[in-house]
């Protein structure tokens, strides 16, 4: 009962944040609108109606967008087992899973950082050499004959190195210098762009044979991560069950061994934490690599089992939608993939909500950043939610 109160209590202002962007996101579709402002003046009521119908609309095709139609379900049950039906039915939620895997790397990979007092902002970076990594191991190892589990277990732990080889040069330089790792990581993430730029266009290894485009091989020649189900059109891979492992573990290492207490409590205060005799310089690096591990791992399997092709544009930005994701998660593994699968179910879900709707993906940005602000202000959430209730007590009372 204790345990489902804290949990209760964790989740109230995430939940209560996204509830309340989704309202005033509801507003800005409404108001948008140029059909539901031209009424407005001669028909408010009839303004209203058509706005909410507006809303009702975008948002429907949002759900159905990250989790299916229900219709298709329908038709799927219906056939008896048909392959084909099955896969368009599984298809909205298997790529909502898909694309909240590398938000719940990345978002892990704040997480640990952030708990242990360091502002890790280079997980953009962290997260393109892991790519890089994992894309070199690729090519060797599959070129060179390695069988399978191998090859992938390669991919992974090239990608971990990488990333953590990334992390482990702002760290050190805050253990031993004391510089900022805000500036020395948003730094190397443009560094690290530049570099894989570079080697696309100058390392044949990596590079794609016709050498028009700084594109890499196409990596499903070489190494093939498995995928979860059975149905060929349906990309959801083993990338997921890891990114579900590696929260579990995160959490147990950080909240069940005494490695993971030092750097908590180094992220708590950390003058206390050197009068008790635990080296903060250390739990910086340490702190750092594992973020770096983490970050480059899912890089990997984005680049090997997603994209299939490196390039500039790996990353897509999951770096600082990650600073989000940890923030709005509380900075609790459960609560990174938690956050990880509703930015995962926004982004998927928003490009049928644009194709029914015509309204730009730009809005999903708008609530992605209105429940940070939310979170970030919870008096301000708070005030929000109780301020109809209070007017009520007011005029109960009076």
């Amino acid at each position: 009962m204790t345990r489902l109160r804290t949990l209760l209590a964790t989740i109230r202002l995430p939940a209560i944040s996204v509830l309340v962007a989704l309202f005033v996101g509801a507003i800005v579709i409404m108001l948008s609108d140029l059909e539901v402002l031209g009424k407005i003046p001669q028909d408010p009521i009839g303004a209203i109606v058509l706005g909410a119908q507006r809303v009702y609309l975008a948002y429907t095709s949002l759900l159905m967008g990250a989790f299916g139609d229900p219709a298709k379900f329908g038709k799927a049950l219906a056939s008896g087992g048909d392959p084909v039906l099955w896969a368009k039915a599984f298809r909205p939620i298997t790529e909502t899973l898909l694309a909240s895997v590398p938000l719940m790397f990345v978002g892990l990979a704040v997480m640990v950082s952030f708990r242990t007092g360091v502002f890790n902002i280079g997980g953009e970076g962290q997260f393109m050499m892991g790519a890089l990594g994992g894309t070199i191991a690729a090519v060797v190892l599959g070129g060179a004959g390695v069988p399978a589990p191998l090859a992938i277990l390669g991919v992974v732990v090239a990608g971990a190195a990488l990333g953590a080889a990334w992390a482990f040069i702002p760290g050190i330089l805050k253990a031993r210098v004391g510089a900022s790792e805000v500036i020395t990581t948003i730094m190397l993430n443009y560094i690290a762009n530049l570099f894989i730029f570079f080697l696309l266009v100058n390392w044949d290894v990596i590079q794609r044979e016709d050498h028009t485009q700084p594109i890499s091989k196409a990596l499903d020649k070489f190494v093939v991560i498995p995928k979860i189900l059975p149905i060929e059109t349906l990309r959801l891979h083993l990338g997921f069950v890891v990114a579900l492992l590696l929260a579990a573990a995160v959490s147990w290492f950080l909240w069940r061994t005494t490695k993971g207490f030092e750097l908590r409590a180094a992220g708590l205060n950390l003058p206390a934490a050197r009068y008790a005799g635990m080296g903060a310089a250390s739990s910086v690096v340490i702190a750092m690599l594992i973020s770096g591990a983490i970050a480059g791992m899912g890089g990997a399997f984005e680049v090997v089992g997603t994209v299939k092709q490196l390039t500039t544009a790996i990353s897509g930005g999951v770096g600082f939608t990650a600073i989000a994701i940890a923030l709005v998660g509380g900075t609790r593994p459960s609560g990174v993939v938690a956050t990880a699968l509703v930015f995962g179910a926004l982004r998927n879900g928003g490009a049928l909500m644009g194709l029914n709707t015509g309204i730009p993906i730009d809005l999903l940005f708008f609530i992605q950043a209105l429940v940070i602000m939310f979170i970030a202000a919870p008096s301000l959430t708070q005030r929000l939610i109780r301020a109809p209730f209070r007017r009520r007590v007011k005029e109960a009372t009076a």
